[in-house]
């Protein structure tokens, strides 16, 4: 990854949320898709601040100035897609019908999923961070996309998408380069306070991923097309030469063996779950044989990517 060529392109693609055409009036909606709408939009701006939040760890920590300014930008980045999204609900809220607040589910988990981001090694942050950004980009806005069939959210989630494949291709080689390195002999130690943060988080990690993530989906995709394309490239990802051994997607991958398991899965798989705090369908094995096999070829890396 050459880091000076990604800032000059964060700085030259950066949008501004008056650049869009905000006088186009949304397309004629049923109560209940308009409340649908308006109520993920509203928790989509919180969703984008827990990533800024993110990057912010990862800039704090950064060990190169021009990786420290990339983080910068990316969040803020966050920030303005958050404030697109929630001119989005302001866009879409055309009859009032109620008051419309960010999911409590969501204020609980995004200050617990930064703490323990600062409280361990900055890899958890990049792992965060990149399966969030491929279910929202993958998954959730372009469902949303697909649902508000609207010029205006067209528009905005093409600038967004811009932003956020730069935001990938920095999370995927961050995870290689971590893979690369030597485990932190310090980090061997057991943190009390630091566990205790993660499994605060792991907590309120099952209702938010339910509510925020999925609950939409479902609502927006409910062929399940979107969050099965999504979770297909996490598997993969935690399967790419570097990133496998890690031990996070160590502990993803054990517990998908084991939930995929006929007795020990029908026995296992409710604790597993709540454990880790994710929907039981990312455990299905999505990607094949042949995927497998491309995904684990070593990459070939060039001077100027």
């Amino acid at each position: 990854m050459n880091y000076e060529r990604m800032l000059s392109r964060c700085e030259a693609d950066t949008w501004s949320v008056d650049d869009l055409d905000w006088s186009r009036p949304p397309r004629a909606m049923t109560q209940s898709e308009e409340m649908t709408l308006v109520q993920t939009f509203t928790d989509m701006a919180g969703v984008e601040r827990i990533a800024g939040g993110l990057f912010e760890v990862q800039r704090d920590r950064a060990d190169d100035p021009t990786l420290a300014a990339i983080y910068d930008h990316f969040a803020a980045d966050e920030e303005r897609h958050a404030e697109v999204v929630a001119r989005l609900a302001a866009h879409y809220d055309v009859h009032r019908y109620r008051e419309y607040r960010i999911n409590p589910n969501l204020t609980r988990f995004a200050p617990r999923l930064v703490q323990t981001a600062r409280a361990f090694s900055p890899e958890v942050a990049n792992v965060y961070v990149t399966a969030g950004e491929l279910l929202l980009d993958v998954a959730l806005l372009r469902a949303l996309d697909d649902a508000c069939d609207d010029p205006t959210c067209h528009d905005a989630f093409e600038r967004i998408n811009r932003d956020e494949a730069r935001h990938v291709a920095m999370d995927l080689h961050m995870l290689e380069r971590y893979g690369a390195l030597p485990e932190d002999p310090d980090r061997r130690r057991f943190d009390v306070l630091g566990w205790l943060k993660f499994f605060r988080m792991m907590l309120a990690a099952r209702p938010f991923i339910r509510d925020i993530v999925f609950a939409p989906l479902d609502r927006c995709d409910p062929s399940g097309r979107r969050m099965r394309e999504a979770v297909k490239r996490l598997q993969l990802i935690a399967r790419r030469p570097g990133v496998a051994t890690r031990p996070f997607p160590r502990l993803l991958r054990g517990c998908q063996w084991v939930a995929n398991q006929p007795v020990l899965g029908a026995l296992l798989q409710p604790l597993i779950t709540c454990v880790i705090g994710v929907d039981a369908r990312v455990f299905e094995r999505l990607y094949t044989a042949d995927e497998l096999a491309r995904v684990r070829r070593p990459l070939r890396r060039t001077s100027d990517s």
